[in-house]
């Protein structure tokens, strides 16, 4: 018989029954179609062998005027400019103390080192370098101490622990004498999305900096029922109830002598043992009740610092660079200063200042008429003299500083600086500017602000209502076309806004982890006409999907890969991602990272012959280029999956007992034919590269199928 060549539609559609999608694709990972075929896609390395701190989730690329290249990467825990492969910390400092404010305290034995700074307002997790520093008289010398530490513990508000690089002997009795500095770095963000209910809406899971605080004196088994603690002052009133670790207890008798009767595990946590020098915090009892944990299970507020997970947005001005975390402040880098040097509170720099704002959702410098546009700000000063903003943030406001100066907010009739509220939704989400103007996404609205010139500067349209945005970083514009992922639907503007029918939507928003929401961002790989949207999955908090829109083709295809953040190329020849503490070169050979890449693309069902009759497949001609290739053997596999059933799974057993069959060959690039037997109602084709340096495309296989019975 004659052999029948397979021609499948570009694209995969998985959002209709598969024998719906006859001669088209179902499934795939690292998959791209161009020109209507599927291909490999481009493989990924390591872009330097350093690595940074924390979850990267935003970058920025600028050149300067003496032609340094730039790359701003912003994360949890710090801010970075890489440079020449180095990531550089530039992350702002908050506070500084003053000479003989910071004292140590160091036990024989142990790693841990107590910090006493009275009122620091750190976090657990935050960075503090310390100068200054004299030995604490054995092993925990002076050199130790003025080094950068990460606060691994909170004490109280004037105390908290960090981890010493060795542990400290008899003779550090020492404090670190009078003249030690600390020097606060900006606090760290989240790394997951804290939510509105139970534990862990801000510091302490619940409470702020304010509630009180002491340590275990000695160890604690599950049944003790007396707590020794180093000082129970303020924690020691008939039902205060402490948290231990995870456990909660209610102070059953009052006594004065640091020893607490207690009721164990108390308010559904569970009685356990607990180590000497355990971190002992009052939950409920402080003077001020604001200082209180939030209640198992109760409602918690979602504005208190640190609810949300920690997002930048930067931009240079000129050779310079604004950053902004969201929710935070705006701080200025000065090129001249070096990458030694941190970046600045804005309203700091030097220069005349009138209401330069404290706190932004996201800043943009406008490219065509260089201002400073901050989205989701507090308002004015008191009078036009006034440096900073009011400091009350009102997420729908957005002001913009004078032409081409930063540090200028108030608006006067010899300026252009401003302010515009929105009209619409009830908080800003993202503004992405374009060629002609910037599109500014609330919650429920789509705007568009343009540069109108004097005397009002900026101009603000409504144009569309009762759309949905994902995330602060799920829009993006291209070419003249703008792109973003909503809650449940994709979007398109282009002169009017246009849901984008997509054929993998249940795909994606039925397998999304929504309370993760946040981390969902966008990226471009217009060499490919690729819109790439990265996403968690519903049974992950981190980044773990992908799916791409191929802008060119209007087709949709998908697959799996850890990235948190992507730049198209551009100033760099390919596109960037971050993901485990490091930057990647994308679209660089064709593995990952020096090891195979697994790649497939799978058909739907086709059927042999008539619905009544089985047929068999005895050969397959394969129509495969491994153009690009590295590897002297490059190789796939092709394996055919048959049915006896439309109802049937490829590997299930009928209720005759027959089995479904598959077959896997191997194709290598002289591959002529393959021969091999497999009979069914329906088979569907499945094409795999496991092997490193292999590259493929697949083309229109051709297979022999004989008619085989009916039985």
């Amino acid at each position: 018989m004659p052999l029948n060549k397979l021609t499948f539609k570009s694209g995969i559609v998985s959002d209709i029954t598969p024998y719906s999608n006859e001669g088209g694709f179902v499934d795939g990972d690292k998959i791209r179609f161009r020109l209507g075929s599927p291909e490999k896609i481009g493989g990924w390395e390591k872009f330097s062998p350093n690595t940074y701190l924390g979850s990267a989730r935003r970058m920025h690329n600028w050149v300067a005027l003496d032609g340094s290249d730039f790359l701003g990467v912003g994360t949890h825990l710090k801010y970075y400019i890489e440079e020449g492969q180095a990531f550089n910390d530039i992350t702002p400092i908050r506070s500084t103390t003053s000479a003989g404010d910071v004292t140590f305290a160091a036990t024989n034995g142990s790693t841990t080192i107590t910090v006493t700074d009275p009122a620091h307002g750190a976090n657990e997790k935050d960075f503090v370098t310390f100068s200054g520093a004299s030995s604490l008289g054995g092993t925990i010398t002076a050199t130790i101490l003025n080094a950068e530490f990460q606060i691994a513990s909170l004490i109280s508000s004037n105390a908290y622990t960090i981890t010493s690089s060795v542990a400290a002997n008899s003779s550090d009795t020492g404090n670190g004498g009078g003249s030690v500095v600390g020097t606060y770095q900006i606090n760290v963000g989240l790394d997951v999305t804290v939510g509105g209910t139970g534990w862990g809406a801000g510091q302490w899971s619940g409470t702020t900096s304010g509630a009180l605080a002491t340590q275990l004196a000695e160890a604690l088994d599950a049944s003790e029922t007396l707590v020794d603690v180093d000082d129970e002052t303020g924690m020691n009133s008939l039902n205060d109830v402490i948290l231990v670790d995870e456990e909660l207890m209610s102070i059953s008798v009052t006594s004065d002598d640091n020893t607490m009767q207690v009721t164990r595990g108390q308010q559904g946590t569970t009685a356990a043992t607990h180590a000497d020098n355990t971190l002992v915090r009052l939950a409920f009892g402080n003077e001020d009740s604001a200082n209180d944990f939030v209640g198992w299970g109760n409602a918690a507020s979602v504005t208190v610092p640190g609810a949300q997970i920690r997002l930048w947005s930067h931009d240079n001005f000129g050779e310079d660079l604004i950053i902004n975390p969201r929710d935070g402040g705006l701080f200025y880098w000065d090129k001249t200063n070096g990458l030694s040097n941190r970046a600045v509170e804005l309203s700091t720099r030097a220069g005349t200042k009138t209401s330069v704002p404290t706190i932004a959702k996201q800043i943009i410098v406008s490219d065509q008429d260089r201002h400073v546009i901050v989205f989701g700000c507090d308002g004015l000063g008191a009078s036009p003299s006034a440096t900073q903003g009011d400091g009350i943030q009102d997420p729908l406001l957005i002001r913009f500083s004078s032409q081409e100066n930063p540090l200028d907010f108030f608006p006067t009739t010899t300026n252009t600086a401003g302010d515009i509220r929105l009209g619409g939704g009830s908080t800003f989400v993202q503004a992405v500017e374009t060629k002609e103007q910037i599109l500014i996404y609330t919650n429920k609205t789509l705007h568009a602000m343009r540069f109108i010139g004097p005397p009002f500067t900026f101009g603000i349209k409504e144009l569309s209502k009762n759309i949905t945005i994902m995330s602060p970083f799920s829009a993006i514009a291209v070419d003249d076309n703008v792109y973003w992922m909503g809650v449940d639907t994709f979007y398109i503007y282009s002169g009017q806004t246009q849901q984008l029918p997509c054929s993998v939507k249940d795909k994606v928003f039925l397998d999304l982890n929504i309370e993760e929401r946040d981390k969902v961002h966008v990226g471009a790989n217009t060499e490919f006409s690729e819109i790439w949207w990265f996403y968690p999955s519903a049974s992950s908090t981190e980044i773990d999907k992908y799916v791409i829109y191929n802008y060119l083709e209007n087709i949709w295809y998908f697959g799996s890969l850890s990235r948190q953040s992507w730049l198209d190329r551009g100033i760099r020849s390919l596109p960037l991602a971050t993901g485990s503490q490091n930057l990647f070169n994308h679209e660089t050979g064709f593995d990952d990272d020096g090891s195979a890449m697994t790649a497939f693309v799978e058909s739907a069902p086709m059927a042999l012959g008539g619905a009544d009759r089985f047929s068999s497949i005895s050969r397959i001609i394969p129509d495969v280029n491994f153009a690009g290739s590295t590897s002297i053997n490059p190789q796939v596999d092709f394996t055919i999956k048959a049915r006896t059933h439309s109802g049937s799974g490829f590997t299930q057993t009928d209720d005759n007992n027959t089995s479904q069959r598959t077959a896997t060959n191997p194709v290598e690039v002289y591959t002529e034919k393959l021969d091999i037997r497999v009979r069914g109602r329906t088979f569907a084709l499945r094409v795999e590269s496991t092997e490193i340096g292999t590259k493929f495309k697949l083309g229109s296989p051709q297979v022999n199928i004989v008619q085989d019975g009916r039985r």
